[in-house]
């Protein structure tokens, strides 16, 4: 076999279905090996398109998702979505093809250093120089990506590597790392500790991340909240892990999260912090985050335990298998006697909760005669399937989608959070798609963003990927636009897009999509229920929205999270 067939073999054996990539003169014999393969393979318009997608793909369904590309500019430009993935924790295997081994560090046509380019921004790379490596490498890079904390790496294959001819093959049964090895299992002293201290709150919090996505732990958290009676608030990265209007969802914390979810962390007195790292955009002032609690924090990575916030108590392990254990501990008549003990004092804290979400709703000016960004959002969650996939951009749109959206399931939320990359959520689309075709995808995007990697409408179109794209048309760089406003003397700066713009609807039709335009409220329902009906070809529906519609609550950059800005109905 060739190291090229051994690749296509390797994945197979990994149960990969999809590649996502564009083809180059150093991967031309891997391509070739593709041809005629049982592997689908998705020819993107832009390398980035495909690591998005394979991102999108992977976040779908908890699998590892994989992208190829050439040498040089092809491996450079899958930069921006490995570093995406890396950020989020989402498990994806890169392979880029590389000059002949002879001619490395010679600066040959096309070379760069694709390894020690991304060296920070994967869980680790490789650079294969012996066809008999291929396959004990790709068992390892697959291991890697997808256990512990799930995260990107990257496979380097010289050309003279894929070509290459190796006289016996043995795919691995295991890979074996010696100096790797995540722990899974927290330890039961640990929990016990968590467990007593939780017992003794008054106001106890949850604080939910993606870590619970990852790990698949909703139906564990869910049944720790029902049985606690816990409030719990979520990361960006978190939404999605138990219903949106479950009575003890306080919706998002951070800049743009809930009154209620923030004032429960600044009175908390016991934090549990389930599979999230402590994010500034979460946590906001540091040193007046949750200053009244003790916290204690549940990680599958012992890196991200005490790295931005002090723990009191650290449990490593898979936040699935903790929440289990503290489940099992639950149900002993001693421990589960003891978590009702301040009764009266927890009663007082989901009343005061309470009160704040009477007080403190989300909203926006709903009499304004302009098409508010929040009603789409609002009108969208109410139209679309109960399992629909939503992707979103970066910026104003990814907010009021984590704001107004009704979240149903976990793996229903794709969005970039840690790296915030605009041109994210329509290629991320594209790869949920293809991975869940009976399924209703939609990226809710901004009029900047989704011309970021607009190409990839021709990708849709190619393959035949029903995707709706949401476009919400306020003529801005819309995030960019409100702190300008609100911090800069509305010296818009570079934001403002009006006059520039294309025409959506027209441009969607050139590709061989569908468009729609909306721009008033009295076609809305009527037009985005017709969009989401259409189930053969992508659909771009532009809603041309109030340009200067904000996000709030707003936490201005730095502050602590009691330094909201409310904003006006």
């Amino acid at each position: 076999m060739t190291g090229a067939q051994i690749v296509i073999e390797a994945l197979q054996r990994e149960k990969v279905d999809t590649v996502f990539g564009y083809p180059g003169g150093q991967v031309i014999f891997l391509c070739d090996a593709f041809y005629g393969c049982p592997l689908r393979f998705i020819l993107t318009r832009h390398e980035q398109g495909a690591a998005h997608a394979a991102d999108g793909y992977a976040r779908a369904t908890g699998r590892t998702g994989v992208c190829l590309a050439t040498s040089g500019p092809g491996a450079t430009n899958l930069v921006t979505g490995i570093a995406t993935a890396y950020m989020d924790a989402i498990p994806m295997v890169a392979i880029t093809g590389q000059v002949p081994t002879n001619l490395i560090g010679n600066d040959a046509f096309q070379e760069v250093d694709i390894t020690g380019i991304t060296r920070p921004i994967t869980k680790h790379n490789f650079l294969v120089k012996d066809p008999n490596d291929i396959a004990r490498t790709i068992k390892e890079a697959f291991y890697i990506a997808s256990s512990g904390r799930p995260g990107p790496v990257l496979i380097d294959l010289p050309s003279n590597v894929q070509k290459a001819e190796v006289k016996s093959f043995q795919y691995p049964e295991t890979a074996r790392i010696r100096s790797y090895k995540p722990v899974y299992e927290g330890h039961p002293l640990q929990i016990e500790r968590a467990l007593e201290l939780i017992a003794n709150a008054k106001q106890p919090l949850i604080l939910a991340g993606g870590g619970i996505i990852s790990s698949n732990a909703s139906n564990e958290l869910l049944e720790f909240i029902d049985k606690t009676k816990i409030p719990t608030a979520f990361t960006l990265m978190g939404l999605g892990s138990i219903h949106s209007n479950h009575p003890l969802n306080l919706g998002m914390i951070g800049m743009h999260g809930t009154i209620y979810g923030n004032r429960a962390l600044i009175e908390t007195d016991v934090l549990i912090a389930a599979g999230c790292r402590f994010d500034d955009r979460a946590t906001g002032n540091l040193n007046e985050f949750a200053k009244h609690a003790k916290i204690v924090h549940i990680d599958i990575d012992p890196s991200s335990i005490g790295k931005n916030v002090p723990v009191d108590i650290p449990i490593v392990g898979d936040v699935k298998n903790v929440l289990v254990k503290m489940l099992s501990f639950l149900k002993k008549p001693s421990v589960s006697t003891e978590l009702s003990v301040p009764e009266p004092a927890r009663e007082q804290w989901l009343q005061k909760i309470s009160q704040w979400k009477k007080d403190h709703p989300l909203t926006y000016p709903k009499k304004s005669p302009l098409l508010q960004p929040q009603l789409v959002i609002e009108t969208l969650s109410r139209l679309a399937d109960d399992d629909a996939i939503i992707t979103t951009e970066v910026g104003q749109n990814q907010m009021w989608a984590a704001q107004f959206y009704t979240f149903k399931k976990a793996r229903t939320f794709i969005t970039s959070g840690g790296l915030g990359t605009m041109g994210f959520g329509f290629p991320a689309a594209i790869g949920a798609q293809v991975a869940f075709p009976d399924r209703m995808v939609i990226d809710i995007a901004g009029d900047g963003s989704i011309q970021m990697n607009i190409q990839e409408l021709s990708t849709a179109v190619a393959e035949k990927i029903p995707v709706k794209v949401i476009i919400l048309n306020n003529t801005h760089l819309g995030m960019v636009r409100q702190w300008q406003e609100l911090f800069y003397q509305k010296r818009y700066a570079f934001t403002c897009l009006d006059g520039t713009q294309p025409d959506f609807v027209k441009l969607a039709e050139a590709y061989g999509a569908i468009g729609y335009r909306i721009t008033d409220k009295s076609s809305l329902e009527q037009t985005l229920q017709e969009a989401l009906q259409e189930r053969e070809k992508p659909v771009f529906v532009e809603c041309v929205v109030a340009p200067e519609a904000n996000v709030f609550p707003m936490v201005p950059a730095g502050a602590s999270l009691n330094e909201m800005i409310e904003g006006l109905a």
